[in-house]
């Protein structure tokens, strides 16, 4: 698996990504965004988002 790739350099940039991912998610389309993590071995972003017919 390939590792993280950031768009800027560490320490550079708005650091709102994770904000404005979650207001998307949640507030414009109704989902929900969870995190688990394990110390030492990585983080997964669960993201739900329900689907109309």
């Amino acid at each position: 698996m390939p590792g993280f790739v950031k768009a800027m350099p560490t320490g550079e940039g708005t650091g709102l990504g994770l904000s404005l991912s979650y207001d998307i998610i949640t507030k414009v389309h109704g989902g929900t965004l969870e995190v688990e993590t394990i110390e030492g071995e990585g983080t997964t972003f669960i993201v739900t988002v329900p689907i109309y017919f």
